[in-house]
């Protein structure tokens, strides 16, 4: 029998896709597996690399030329075994899907936690990490705890300034980041058909936020329509004849119903440094002042996975033009970030490209961008407190500029172009006047835009290359003096005894996202070299011992020092060490890099009073025990200089709790129970070393 949030499910995905900062250590894990060729279809998508500094075009000549090693070895690797390649270029990976391969009735995975945008087009499509796409393409049974389901209604219907994204941001206000985990949320209702596709895409897309397993879309008449309209009637015509399977049952049983009445749901923008931070419009300004939170706004950005659809950039081209016909232009930079190369090629037909440029806009290449911390950004000293608005997904602290003090608010694009027109958060545009060149005052109208190009998308250029039929031939080269790429060694096996005298490398306090964990921005020129790429471990972690950043002690020396150096000087001394952390731990992308790291750097448990899902299972894949405690209290009880001895490990068993013995400074010590979630195979990926040992042993025999 299967019960939700308690069985493991072994499923088949139809696609694996992953964008080239997770593709390079997905592709090097499939290399040492030694198989030959993909067992399911999957495609590489280059949109991570890309550095936004001046404009779309000069940014990605520079990024094709400062790349080329990597962008050469994912392609030479996709052709040998058999992966498609979107060049750089072509899109970010969720918008390439929506257009080209999700459908209603999908089951696809993808190396990254925003992969769930496919539920716009009524797919089951699901964020894991680099070593679940390994096993999908090798044709091995992907495992998935049962989720519970979440159901939302929607009634009512969009109008006015509201729209799609302030759907997720109600919601992630209601069940907070951690209220979704383990959960799939299906949305319902009357109220559905009054949103677009990509529409849904943008609710789905940022149900990451709130940790949901995937979010999904039941097929309506929004979805043919955007089928039809990317040249996909044959797909259409065949989810219509099977229509009663992609809706929901009558009576369904949700384990938690949320209703939301559109009509009445206000525009909201969330944050700072958390995406559950609701605040509806109206309550923004009050916010802003009571929480000193700055409130002029520096910079304006539009488009991201979540938000760059024609719909997104036409509704934001319409309030635009009105404030053009005023002679107002934005008060600050403004940057945009189309979807896709289609996109990209088709605001560009029809003038909504250009009206955003005579804006003050600035448009970007058809990639992540600042959304990820790819953006040479110079307008502000690192430490200087400032606010921007974006309608990307996350808003971590230092994540789209590597600068804590940034405090950047997600809101829908219509917002973040009103609000980039009066330069300040406490700006409502339902009600708030601007004055015009002339001097006189006036009220931005209701932002509006076709759903789709009434003459069709233009691909703009081709950016897809199609593996061979056969790649035995392709040679992949990997140089051993390179600093961006670096082929895997096998991690140790499990020595089959109990992990004694753990040093605490450090107790993390508070928020611990994989950004905190294995920062990006920078760093993912490193994404394909495990030892480099290592540097960056828990270096904006907060220490529990100082309140510090990149600050822990030696307990070896009793020196203070960086993370990642204490870590190599505790491997190098053949010290083991453990990590302890608080809430939702390894909230956040979906990259394997948290994992792969503390692991190479001779980690072996990490310890907390919760994970998040994509990051908890990442860590099994690689070897690392992850813990809970028993009693989320106990993380009071553990102090950095104390040691910690995992106990009973020869009998450890799916469901059985471990003992975990705390030797104090003072030479006392006290045992607690720690949880853990793994199954008999996972168990014998930790006795293996790691996954990837396992599939080798399985192999072997």
């Amino acid at each position: 029998d299967i019960e939700r949030g308690t069985s493991y499910l072994r499923l088949r995905p139809d696609r694996v896709a992953m964008q080239d900062a997770t593709a390079q250590m997905a592709m090097l894990q499939f290399i040492s597996s030694g198989l030959p060729r993909v067992a399911v279809p999957s495609t590489i998508h280059c949109d991570h690399l890309i550095e936004a500094q001046i404009g779309g075009e000069k940014d990605l000549a520079r990024a094709k030329d400062i790349n080329k090693e990597v962008y050469k070895f994912l392609e030479t690797a996709g052709a040998k075994y058999g992966v498609g390649f979107w060049k750089p270029g072509s899109g970010i990976i969720h918008q390439i899907i929506l257009e080209n391969y999700a459908f209603p009735g999908l089951l696809m995975i993808g190396t990254d936690s925003h992969t769930p945008n496919g539920g716009g087009l009524g797919g089951l499509c699901i964020g894991v990490g680099g070593a679940d796409a390994v096993d999908v393409m090798a044709d091995i049974p992907w495992e998935l705890k049962c989720p519970k389901v979440i159901g939302v209604r929607l009634t009512g219907k969009l109008s006015g300034w509201t729209s799609p994204k302030d759907v997720i941001l109600k919601v992630a206000g209601i069940l907070t980041v951690k209220g979704g985990t383990g959960a799939i949320v299906e949305y319902h209702g009357p109220g559905v058909d009054s949103i677009s596709c990509t529409g849904m895409a943008t609710i789905c897309n940022m149900g990451a936020e709130i940790g949901a397993t995937t979010s999904l879309f039941p097929y309506n008449a929004r979805m043919e329509a955007y089928l039809k309209s990317t040249g996909r009637e044959g797909v259409a015509s065949a989810a219509n004849s099977v229509k009663h399977l992609l809706t929901p049952d009558a009576k369904a049983p949700y384990d938690e119903l949320i209703e939301i009445d559109l009509s009445t749901l206000e525009p909201h923008v969330n944050g700072p440094f958390t995406p559950d931070l609701a605040n509806p419009i109206s309550q923004l300004g009050d916010a802003a002042k009571k929480n000193d939170w700055p409130v002029d706004i520096r910079v304006g950005l539009i488009g991201s996975c979540t938000n760059s659809s024609y719909e997104d950039m036409g509704r934001c081209a319409s309030i635009v033009k009105e404030a053009l016909g005023h002679g107002v232009k934005s008060k600050i930079p403004f940057n945009v970030t189309p979807g896709s190369e289609q996109v990209r090629a088709t605001i560009e037909r029809d003038g909504i490209a250009q009206t955003l440029r005579d804006f003050g806009g600035t448009v970007l290449a058809n990639a992540c961008g600042p959304c990820i911390g790819q953006w040479d950004r110079k307008d502000v000293k690192k430490g200087e407190k400032n606010t921007i608005v974006t309608s990307y997904n996350r808003n971590f602290t230092g994540r789209n500029d590597a600068n804590p003090a940034t405090h950047c608010f997600v809101t829908s694009p219509e917002l973040v172009t009103a609000l980039s027109i009066a330069g300040r958060l406490d700006f409502n545009p339902m009600k708030d006047e601007l004055t015009g060149a002339d001097g006189k005052k006036f009220r931005l109208s209701d932002p509006f835009g076709d759903e789709l190009p009434t003459r069709g998308f233009d691909p703009g250029q081709d950016t897809y290359e199609h593996p061979p039929a056969d790649g035995t031939k392709v040679k992949v080269d990997v140089s051993p003096t390179s600093d961006r790429l670096q082929l895997l060694e096998p991690f140790d096996k499990w020595n089959g005894k109990d992990l004694t005298d753990l040093t605490i490398l450090i107790k993390v306090k508070g928020k611990c996202t994989t950004d905190h964990i294995s920062a990006a921005g920078p760093w993912l020129k490193y994404r394909g070299h495990l030892d480099n790429i290592s540097n960056n471990m828990f270096i904006t972690a907060t220490n529990a011992e100082n309140g510090e950043l990149n600050k822990v002690r030696n307990q070896k020396t009793g020196e203070w020092g960086p993370v990642p150096g204490t870590a190599r000087a505790y491997k190098a001394a053949g010290i083991p060490w453990c990590v302890v952390g608080d809430e939702n731990y390894g909230e956040g992308s979906s990259r394997e890099h948290a994992a792969l790291e503390p692991r190479h750097l001779g980690g072996r448990a990490i310890i907390v009073k919760s994970f998040a899902r994509i990051h908890e299972t990442n860590l099994k894949k690689q070897g690392l025990l992850p813990l809970t405690f028993a009693n989320p209290s106990d993380y009071d009880k553990i102090q950095p200089a104390d040691k910690l001895s995992l106990l009973g490990l020869k009998d450890l068993a799916a469901g059985k709790p471990v003992e975990c013995e705390i030797k104090h400074q003072d030479g006392k010590s006290e045992r607690i129970k720690l949880n853990h979630s793994l199954n008999e195979q996972q168990i014998a990926w930790f006795k293996a070393g790691s996954a990837l040992n396992r599939m080798k042993e399985l192999a072997a025999k």
